[in-house]
């Protein structure tokens, strides 16, 4: 748990490793969920996965938290798949444009189908 707005938990979605997000993703939760996705991420390969299904409010600081990740995996060359169903956080992310800079999936289960496990 990051804060009474924010919390999230370790999980996999087909094999990868993923964060399941819910609550307020925004300037005040922004900056520790950067860092605990970093955390996160160390040490694994291939995709790394975000479930959003459990967000109710992004802002333009959340949404920065979000490219934070991207970019983090990207110097690797991994992807970040976020599940993001349709609602509040996809809206977010297709009004600043920013939609096709992820691999999205509407839920956790056309991701898990869509993912290949990496090799160690």
């Amino acid at each position: 748990m990051i804060s009474e707005r924010l919390s999230t938990r370790t999980t996999t979605v087909g094999g990868a490793r993923a964060i399941a997000v819910e609550g307020e993703l925004d300037v005040q939760t922004g900056p520790q969920f950067t860092e605990e996705v970093e955390l996160a991420v160390w040490g694994t390969v291939g995709a790394f996965v975000l479930d959003l299904s459990g967000l109710t409010f992004l802002d333009s600081a959340g949404l920065h938290a979000l490219l934070r990740a991207r970019a983090y995996l990207a110097r690797e060359d991994r992807a970040l798949v976020l599940v993001c169903p349709p609602g509040a956080a996809r809206r977010v992310l297709d009004h600043a444009g920013v939609l096709d800079t992820f691999v999205v999936y509407r839920s956790r289960e056309t991701a898990a189908a869509a993912l290949v496990p990496a090799d160690d």
